[in-house]
């Protein structure tokens, strides 16, 4: 792997509260669980890597299908804009990365497994297991403002608009619960395969910003 940038001494935090889990829900934007235990594949992505009007016309060519097919769909359509390597992809320098690598880690063992992770040029995929009294959103809030702030004092992301600090992630995430051991296999090789898949690397292994070289020794005998 590359060389580590120092993350900074300011660390994540996800407070010292516990929230309730809030079970099956939804915010107005994409369907979450937040359930203790589960094992799910979170997918949240840079701001300017996917523009509103070709998700507004994903929706307009999906309306005639099933409605059951359509997340299944609009999410497959997504990736496949996202592997293009649209936007800005300021995560495909090295600092930026592994400042979001860091970050999952800082708090792993702890409030989360981290099972299986991959850090796209403008997405990222993780796979955890949430522990009793940490929700969902809230991990992932906590990821995305303390990257959100890494980024800026490193130089890399938005500059300020009018004195405050601009997010560079889109706000809301993607969240799929694992069901059974092959979904979690099928998960994980999707997570390690993306890079190749997007023709960044031709094997999984060498691309530097994934868990592809370590998972098989460390996270394989992960059980649901």
């Amino acid at each position: 792997m590359r060389g580590v940038a120092n993350p900074g001494s300011a660390e994540p935090q996800l407070g010292t509260d516990r929230q309730a889990h809030r079970g099956w829900y939804n915010r107005g934007y994409l369907p979450h669980a937040d359930l203790p235990g589960l094992v799910q594949m979170i997918t949240y992505r840079l701001a300017d890597s996917l523009p509103s009007g070709v998700l507004d016309q994903i929706g307009d060519e999906l309306s005639s299908i099933p409605v059951q097919l359509q997340q299944v769909e609009k999410r497959r359509r997504i990736q496949q804009w996202l592997d293009a390597g649209r936007g800005c992809c300021l995560l495909q320098q090295d600092a930026a990365a592994e400042c979001v690598v860091k970050t999952w880690q800082r708090f792993a063992g702890e409030r989360y497994n981290l099972i299986a992770w991959v850090v796209m040029p403008n997405h990222v995929h993780v796979l955890i297991r949430v522990y009793e009294g940490n929700t969902l959103g809230r991990i992932v809030q906590s990821w995305k403002s303390y990257t959100g702030r890494r980024i800026a004092e490193l130089g890399l992301g938005a500059p300020r608009k009018g004195g405050a600090r601009v997010s560079p992630w889109m706000r809301d995430y993607w969240d799929r619960w694992i069901r059974d051991e092959k979904h979690l296999l099928e998960a994980v090789s999707y997570i390690h395969g993306n890079p190749a898949k997007a023709r960044l690397v031709n094997n999984p292994e060498d691309w530097p910003w994934s868990s592809a070289a370590t998972w098989e020794s460390t996270f394989s005998g992960t059980e649901l």
